[in-house]
């Protein structure tokens, strides 16, 4: 018998926790031929989530509930939780109710198909138009960036072999990004369409500061592209202003007369300055990742674990 690990990172989601585990746990009543966990990840949510992940914990024997000591962010929390799966299926969702647990067998049947990793597709998410944005950046980001096939469609819930989650745990710097990780395990990736669901209670944990600092997090961690672009319009710049600088030494010679144009050449000095400090940044930015990451900075710190797997250590 196949064990499934589902994996959910917690954050402000006291009211909606519970009943995404009652749905899994009515979804896999009805897939006798499985086995499975939950392990629950509280990414430091300020509300009572870890709390509810105690209750849980208390109420059903094969659930877990890992702690993290500060907030770290979703990836994070997915690697914490990848780290504590026993499973041979590992399937991650949402904790707000809007991916549908009860879908749980259509990427089950999708990986004994030959897949290894299955991602939700949706036809019409029922986010915010802010996440709906950010999503499409994110689209564009891991297609150019990552390799990303331009039919494959990732998301949040996703199912994988357990060697690819294994593959994936095995990453310890500092800046996890799992869509690229697993883009870089394995090409057997497929889709399930499924329905994206409402919000009922609260509202997204993701800022306009998180999701910059996630799409800036998978193409520095995992491309070398925006180094390459960057001396794509080095050469550029310097090509147009050798260009220039024929074309207004022919423009003297043939009539001195002309003006130099002290405007152009401030608009030319400031572009060029402006790209200059631009791609400074750039590469500082890879620089001090390399930084902290020899500074061995962690991805999370766990605070405590309970339920199941504490229940097992202490066996």
């Amino acid at each position: 018998m196949d064990k499934v690990s589902f994996v959910i990172p917690c954050y402000q989601s006291a009211l909606t926790l519970e009943g995404v585990v009652e749905e899994i746990r009515k979804t896999m009543e009805g897939l006798a031929e499985y086995s499975y966990e939950i392990i629950l990840v509280n990414d430091a949510s300020p509300d009572p989530t870890m709390e509810v992940i105690r209750k849980l914990c208390g109420r059903y024997e094969n659930i877990t509930g890992v702690s993290l000591a500060r907030n770290f962010g979703q990836h994070s929390a997915l690697m914490a939780g990848f780290r504590q799966v026993t499973g041979d299926i590992v399937i991650c969702l949402d904790d707000d109710g809007q991916t549908p647990a009860c879908d749980a067998g259509k990427f089950l049947e999708k990986i004994r198909a030959g897949n290894d990793v299955v991602y939700a597709r949706y036809s019409n998410k029922q986010h915010s138009a802010f996440r709906n944005f950010g999503s499409r950046l994110n689209e564009i980001m891991t297609r150019f960036m990552l390799g990303k096939p331009k039919e494959l469609y990732v998301s949040s819930y996703f199912a994988a072999r357990r060697f690819v989650i294994d593959e994936v745990a095995r990453y310890e710097n500092s800046y996890p990004y799992v869509i690229g990780l697993v883009l870089r395990t394995t090409k057997r990736i497929g889709n399930v369409d499924v329905a994206h669901r409402k919000r009922e209670v609260g509202r997204s944990g993701y800022t306009m500061k998180k999701l910059f600092s996630l799409w800036f997090n998978g193409f520095t961690a995992f491309s070398i592209q925006p180094l390459r672009f960057a001396t794509l319009v080095g050469l550029l710049c310097a090509v147009s202003g050798f260009s220039y600088g024929v074309y207004t030494i022919v423009k003297r010679l043939l009539n001195p007369a002309v003006p130099m144009g002290f405007s152009s050449l401030m608009s030319a000095v400031v572009f060029i300055g402006g790209m200059l400090m631009l791609m400074l940044g750039l590469i500082g930015e890879y620089v001090g990742r390399i930084y902290i990451s020899l500074n061995n900075s962690p991805q999370y710190v766990v605070r405590e674990i309970i339920g199941q797997r504490e229940r097992e250590n202490d066996a």
